[in-house]
C-alpha cells in the first residue's frame, strides 16, 4: 500500500509517520509514504498556491491548478510503477507485474464530506494507492470535489485547519488493517467497530488489585469458558 499525501506543510507529518506501527510497517516494506509538496506545482513564480474566494468573503481558498497538477503527476508515477514497477519491490505483499493496474482511490479532506467510519476504513484498505488531498485556509477551489477527487471525507462533525491531521487518521487506520502490520491479524477481527454498533469488551492488567480497585474475579478464575460468556455480554 502506498499513500500519496497533497500538502503544502510537507513536514508536518514527518514525527508521527516515523514512530510506532507506521513507522515498523515502513521498515518492513509493507507501506510506502510520500508527501508531496503542493507548492512544487504551481506556475505562479513566487510559489502561491491560494487565492481570494469569487464571490467575496473570508479567508483564502486553494487554487484548483496546483492541484490537478500535482494529483496528475503523482497518477502518472502510479502508471509508469504499474507498467514498469519503478516503486521499490514489496515482496511481503506480493505487487502487481508490470504491465498490471494498481488500484488508486483519490481523497479530498472536507467538512462537508462523507463521515469516515471502520466501513471506510475496510474498503480503502484494498486500494494499491491513496491520494490524499489536504486542504487548507478557507477551504478548496469546488472544482477540485467535482472533477480530480474521487470522494470527500469528513472525520467529524468539526472544523480543522487543514487535512494533514485526518490524512494521518487515514493512513494509521487503514494500515493496521493489512495484512502483517499487527503481528497478529486476528487482533483486528475483534475489536470495537467491527460490526455497526459494536463495542468491545473492557481490557484489564496486573496488578489485579491497585487501591482496592478489583479486576473483575470472572477473568482471574482462568474458566475460558465464563470468560467467553463475560466478553461477549461485556
Amino acid at each position: 500500500m502506498r499513500f500519496h499525501i497533497v500538502t503544502i506543510f510537507p513536514q508536518i507529518l514527518d514525527s508521527y509517520l516515523r514512530e510506532s506501527i507506521i513507522g515498523r510497517a515502513q521498515k518492513n516494506k509493507l507501506i510506502e509514504i510520500f508527501a508531496h509538496n503542493l507548492r512544487d506545482h504551481t506556475t505562479d513564480k513566487h510559489g502561491k498556491v491560494d487565492d481570494t474566494p469569487y464571490g467575496g468573503g473570508a479567508g483564502m481558498v486553494l487554487q484548483v491548478q496546483p492541484i490537478y497538477d500535482c494529483v496528475e503527476a503523482i497518477k502518472s508515477k502510479i502508471q509508469s510503477a504499474s507498467r514498469r514497477t519503478n516503486f521499490k519491490s514489496n515482496p511481503k505483499s506480493n505487487p502487481p507485474a508490470g504491465g498490471q493496474n494498481l488500484k488508486t482511490r483519490t481523497i479530498l479532506f472536507s467538512a462537508k464530506g462523507k463521515k469516515y467510519t471502520q466501513r471506510t476504513v475496510e474498503r480503502l484498505a484494498k486500494y494499491d494507492n491513496l491520494i490524499l488531498i489536504c486542504g487548507r485556509y478557507e477551504g478548496v477551489d469546488e472544482r477540485v470535489a467535482e472533477k480530480i477527487a474521487d470522494e470527500e471525507i469528513s472525520i467529524g462533525d468539526y472544523v480543522l485547519t487543514g487535512g494533514e491531521l485526518p490524512a494521518m487518521i487515514v493512513i494509521d487506520s487503514v494500515t493496521r488493517l493489512l495484512p502483517g502490520v499487527l503481528g497478529n491479524d486476528e487482533s483486528a477481527k475483534n475489536e470495537s467497530h467491527k460490526n455497526d454498533n459494536y463495542k468491545e469488551h473492557p481490557q484489564y492488567s496486573k496488578p489485579a488489585n491497585f487501591n482496592g480497585w478489583q479486576v473483575p474475579e470472572v477473568l482471574l478464575g482462568g474458566n475460558h469458558g465464563e470468560i467467553e460468556k463475560w466478553r461477549e455480554k461485556n
